[in-house]
């Protein structure tokens, strides 16, 4: 058990902001059959939200989907680029999205909406990036594509437009860990600079075991039986809950988050993930490190989604584009 759980047996979860807890509400009336192993989407899934024509409609943006070198000896990945028509000579900052899904599910067309609005806000390149998933291929190949995209967004920069000193990576929930992942890693093999990290109420502690992770067992929209699945996927039995899991899949086991680059963590604060992602930033602080922590009172887990028209999603949405605007401006 974690230091924050201990000593803390009640998981009595705290409430769902009233606009949050109407869109539950909603979706109880219509409930899902639970994920196996054996059920995970994979037929279709590219289509189950709209094309990148369709959410591109009518703004000044060009997307082009491409397929890049993945890491030695795998294959190659599938990504989206998304770039403003309207644009000088200088070169553009960068946001590379690695969508959510807890690692099991998933495809980087669920996310066309959030990237597009940072492009069509922001006036900068973006790329959507596809990764294996897990069960059938477990870590290490989700978090190596991520890398390896990253990696090849700032070996291309110029082809691109991009600045390479201004390449944010960012992501929700399992993508929010894998880029946390992809943080780690760029610091360890002294790869390309990043300039920052958007870890949106990011999947990062595989154990499990801290309060938040069990008050929200069996409530919210991503409830505990999923995600000792999705650990149980990426892991495998032996190492799904243990504290000797490898960094680079579970960033809380990390033993130094030093060196990293600005991050920004946002999470709710009634949902599963909210004590590993404040935690994270607290050891963040502790070594010097710079970590803007937003927990977002009444957030169920990926609020900004779920629940777009909500009070809580607009203030969040802005604090994301300050925090963009900030890094993005201090990296020239």
């Amino acid at each position: 058990m974690t230091a924050i759980a201990a000593g803390y047996p009640a998981v009595v979860p705290v409430p769902f902001d009233p606009e949050v807890q109407a869109v539950l509400d909603e979706i109880a009336k219509n409930p899902q059959p639970a994920l196996t192993r054996e059920t995970l989407p994979r037929e279709g899934v590219d289509r189950m939200f709209p094309d990148a024509v369709t959410v591109i409609a009518g703004r000044d943006i060009d997307a082009e989907d491409r397929v890049i070198p993945g890491p030695a000896g795998a294959p190659d990945l599938e990504i989206t680029v998304f770039r403003p028509r309207r644009r000088d000579s200088h070169m553009l900052p960068a946001f590379v999205n690695i969508h959510g899904g807890g690692m099991i599910v998933g495809h980087r067309s669920w996310e066309t909406s959030r990237v597009v609005d940072i492009v069509d806000e922001h006036q900068v390149v973006a790329v959507n990036v596809e990764y294996r998933l897990a069960p059938e291929d477990p870590f290490p190949a989700g978090v190596e594509d991520c890398y390896a995209a990253f990696a090849w967004v700032h070996e291309h920069a110029a082809e691109l437009g991009v600045d390479p000193a201004r390449i944010i990576v960012g992501g929700g929930s399992a993508g929010g860990g894998l880029t946390a992942a992809v943080a780690l890693m760029a610091r360890d093999r002294q790869g390309p600079r990043m300039a920052g990290q958007l870890l949106l109420c990011p999947m990062i502690d595989n154990t499990n075991t801290t309060v938040a992770s069990r008050q929200y067992d069996g409530i919210g929209t991503w409830q505990r039986d999923m995600n000792l699945l999705a650990w149980s996927c990426v892991l495998g039995d032996d190492l799904a809950f243990s504290e000797d899991a490898p960094a680079y899949a579970a960033p809380t086991r990390a033993a130094d988050v030093s060196g990293l680059p600005p991050a920004f963590i946002e999470v709710g604060e009634a949902e599963a993930f909210r004590d590993e992602d404040t935690e994270y930033a607290l050891r963040i602080w502790a070594t010097g490190g710079q970590a803007e922590l937003h927990v977002w009172g009444g957030g169920a887990h990926g609020f900004d989604m779920y629940m777009p028209e909500a009070e809580i999603t607009r203030a969040a949405l802005a604090a994301r584009s300050s925090w963009l605007r900030r890094i993005w401006q201090g990296a020239r």
